[in-house]
């Protein structure tokens, strides 16, 4: 039987902070199943790789015989969780959060036992909640308080607008602790302060306090931003294999290592092998197919990994893609940079002028996919492989101008 020691040593691999530890072993000691809570505001229909860092730790904890409980904030969904905004986020109407919220079900359970897996609703208790109610919720925690947030700080500092309704999203988020008699909760390194209000508001309803246990940020492809669909630089769990594999291989050699480290299940004596290798003189790209595969073979099949490797070998003996694409970066003052620009200031094209003739004639093309648009924006935050005619290739990263 494994001792509380190595269940330590298993949950605290990969993770980036536990508050506090002592109290973990306290309640691992006492021989029961933990309920272990964490909370996904469906504000996109899709989950993505970052999402799946604090995923595999919940599967870790179902492994360890505890209970899962996968939150779905189809309440505060509404409100939209203001970490890390420098503006109000627009609410999603009941509608949209609904539809987005029946897609994680589904695409959880290519990480989560489904038998093993406690799916809530925080609506479920907070519609019952009153005016009064969420009043008495709201004296639990005062103004300065709510301004120690990072982002809340800026925000007020900066002269930026803050929502009172934004201020209830940590509040409600604790609250979720309180019923469900949280013993952990997980986040990423983003939400701690909405963790630790959990820890106090559960304090407060005479609650033993959650341990809080963040676990580190996925940057997205960009290598720079965190992994998120509306920055377009994030690889779906739902995304085609080709799609996925092509994904994986356009990272940065750097980035690589990251995403290896946070995503792999390969053991830590494995992954310093790789990185030896490398050091001493094994080709990147060599390691990360393999990555790519393990990955693609997870949320696909293994036929579909080999075959997502067999069609990407193919385009480089085919020509169609040289195995040392050139890297560039370009900056944008207001967040967006067009097409034929990006192709010129890339060294792909000769003008825009040139540029625009490219697209027309079908020449230029996005990962692999055909672009038509000749008035395309490209969102800063983006990595993206470019290509013009047969030839001319750049992996492109577009960030925004401080």
């Amino acid at each position: 039987m494994i001792t509380v020691t190595e269940t330590l040593d298993q949950i605290r691999q990969g993770c980036h902070e536990i508050l506090l530890e002592n109290e973990l072993r306290t309640k691992l000691e006492r021989g029961k199943p933990l309920n272990i809570k964490a909370g996904f505001d469906p504000t996109a229909p899709d989950l993505h790789l970052g999402h799946t860092v604090l995923l595999n730790k919940l599967r870790q904890f179902q492994k360890l015989g505890h209970t899962i409980f996968f939150l779905i904030g189809d309440f505060t969904g509404m409100i939209g969780d203001p970490t890390g905004k420098n503006i109000t986020r627009k609410p999603l109407s009941r509608e949209e959060v609904l539809e987005n919220a029946s897609t994680y079900q589904k695409q959880i359970y290519k990480i989560l036992d489904p038998e093993l897996t406690k799916i809530c609703f925080n609506a479920e208790w907070m519609n019952k909640m009153d005016a009064a109610g969420l009043i008495k919720l709201a004296s639990q925690h005062t103004v300065a308080r709510m301004l120690e947030r990072d982002d809340f700080d800026k925000r007020y500092k900066g002269g930026q607008p803050i929502a009172i309704h934004e201020f209830l999203y940590p509040l409600i988020q604790g609250y979720d602790s309180v019923e469900l008699r949280a013993d952990v909760e997980l986040g990423g390194t983003d939400q701690k302060f909405n963790l630790l209000v959990g820890r106090e508001l559960q304090k407060h309803f005479g609650q033993a306090p959650q341990v809080v246990l963040t676990m580190p940020i996925l940057e997205g492809l960009d290598g720079v931003q965190k992994m998120s669909k509306s920055l377009s630089n994030y690889i779906g769990i739902e995304d085609a294999p080709n799609d996925m594999f092509g994904k994986l291989m356009s990272i940065s050699d750097w980035l690589m290592w990251r995403y290896i480290d946070l995503l792999s299940f390969q053991s830590p004596a494995q992954i310093a092998q790789w990185k030896k290798s490398v050091d001493e003189g094994a080709n990147p790209r060599d390691i990360k197919i393999k990555f790519a595969k393990e990955i693609v073979e997870r949320f696909h099949s293994h036929a579909s990994a080999m075959q997502a490797y067999e069609q990407f070998i193919a385009r480089f003996k085919h020509g169609e893609m040289p195995e040392d694409i050139p890297e560039v970066t370009l900056t944008s003052k207001n967040g967006t940079i067009a097409i034929a620009n990006l192709l010129k200031e890339a060294d792909l094209t000769a003008s825009t002028s040139d540029a625009i003739r490219m697209i027309k004639q079908g020449a230029v093309k996005i990962d692999g996919e055909k672009v038509s648009d000749r008035t395309l924006k490209i969102p800063a935050a983006s990595t993206h492989v470019y290509q013009v005619g047969k030839r001319r290739f750049a992996r492109v990263k577009v960030m925004k101008e401080l």
